[in-house]
């Protein structure tokens, strides 16, 4: 599958001891040093269900660990990105069928609307951009190892066939998200599970392959024509293109549970390695007082803004005017200050000289290698742009230096 195309990044010369990035890991609960000293950096930060797309909530996430996408850069790391499209699952089936599109071209649709966004967002493309769809040879292969490993077992009740993996035999489930099954089983119906299967060995069991059902696609399949469950998508197309232990797993804070916990616990079953190292988790985004989501339906959508004339600059400044982890409410306030703020920035970087601009560059870096603290880095730049504006400054270099720092670092384009 095709990504988006990546606007250019500038390189800044970076000093000797500037900071290694540090973030808070959900699984341990604690900073830890996300990334290698050299080498490459290898993230997967989970995809769209391509429906509803772009909403605020999708492009605070993409936003948010394009950031560590960036920092790693800049570091003289080299990245390998993956995202998925999850062009196959329940909601999308469920709301093609409501609204009499072919399921498949609702997905290419909202996919390519989702690209142009991340475009005009200036998100970094991944090296590696795949769909479900695409990757179900894949899936089976990996269905396959965990059954002949014996971790997979078919249920035998009205719809016989299905897959499940048991998740009795991942002593490590649990060890990300940190529930016990009472405080999981309301979690998991919620957020598309079937805790209450009884067919099923353990109520936490994750579906691995669907048999078919009347009216859905399907694939052929050594287990019959179906398709594949969500968990055991990521897990493949991750450990196909990662390998296990590889540095950042990353998604919104609604996949914690059930989400990269079974996915962790495929790649676990499969390899008998971790799977990855580090799990960030971007918070939720409300609006008029509820989470913003696809369900509700109360969604601010991207190409929306776009198409009223707002600047996607000033929608990325009003994204990152928040930590990446806490929850927070969109409202028009919010981008009104973004849009000031924007243009308080192009002025500044439009004067003939400015304050020293490698000490602002220094207190960006600070900000972002501190769990990607970007309203820090915002604020150090508005002190930079506030000064240069009525102190007078002979360093005629410092406005092109912040310029390409912000671009660089924050992925604003001034």
């Amino acid at each position: 599958m095709q990504a988006w195309r990546s606007g250019p990044v500038p390189q800044l010369e970076r000093p000797e001891g500037s900071p290694a990035l540090q973030a808070f890991d959900s699984a341990t609960q604690q900073r830890v040093t996300v990334g290698p000293a050299e080498g490459t950096a290898r993230m997967y930060v989970c995809g769209i269900t391509p429906y509803d797309a772009t909403h605020i909530g999708h492009a605070n996430t993409y936003v948010s660990f394009d950031l560590l996408n960036r920092v790693w850069r800049d570091a003289g790391l080299e990245v390998s990105y993956v995202q998925n499209v999850t062009d196959v699952d329940d909601p999308l089936i469920e709301r093609a069928h409501a609204t009499g599109v072919d399921w498949a071209a609702l997905a290419a649709q909202q996919t390519q609307l989702f690209r142009e966004d991340m475009e005009a967002l200036n998100v970094l493309a991944p090296s590696h951009y795949v769909g479900a769809v695409e990757s179900v040879p894949l899936i089976l292969e990996l269905i396959a190892d965990l059954e002949a490993r014996g971790v997979v077992y078919a249920v035998e009740d009205e719809h016989a066939g299905d897959l499940y993996l048991d998740q009795a035999q991942d002593p490590d489930f649990g060890s990300l998200s940190h529930l016990d099954e009472a405080a999981a089983r309301p979690v998991f119906a919620e957020r598309g599970g079937d805790p209450d299967r009884s067919a099923k060995k353990g109520a936490l069991d994750s579906l691995v392959w669907l048999r078919h059902r009347a009216g859905d696609p399907s694939w052929p399949s050594p287990f019959g024509d179906g398709r594949p469950g969500w968990h055991v998508e990521c897990a493949a197309i991750a450990l196909d293109l990662l390998g296990p232990d590889f540095d950042v797993q990353a998604g919104g804070s609604d996949l914690v549970f059930p989400h990269h916990e079974m996915s962790a616990s495929v790649g676990r079953l499969a390899t008998g390695k971790p799977f990855a190292k580090a799990y960030l988790h971007s918070g939720m985004v409300a609006l008029d007082g509820e989470k913003m989501s696809k369900s509700r339906g109360n969604l601010v959508f991207v190409s929306r803004l776009r198409a009223d004339g707002v600047d996607p600059m000033a929608v990325r400044l009003a994204l990152l005017d928040h930590h990446y982890r806490d929850d927070w409410e969109w409202t028009p306030d919010l981008l009104t200050a973004a849009e000031q703020r924007l243009s308080r920035w192009r002025e500044a970087v439009r004067l003939d000289a400015g304050v020293d601009g490698d000490a602002v560059v220094a207190k960006i870096r600070a900000a972002l290698a501190d769990d990607l603290d970007a309203p820090a880095a915002l604020a150090a730049v508005d002190a930079w742009a506030g000064a240069s504006s009525v102190v007078e400054s002979d360093d005629a270099y410092a406005p092109q230096v912040v310029a390409r720092a912000v671009e660089a670092l924050l992925g604003v384009s001034l």
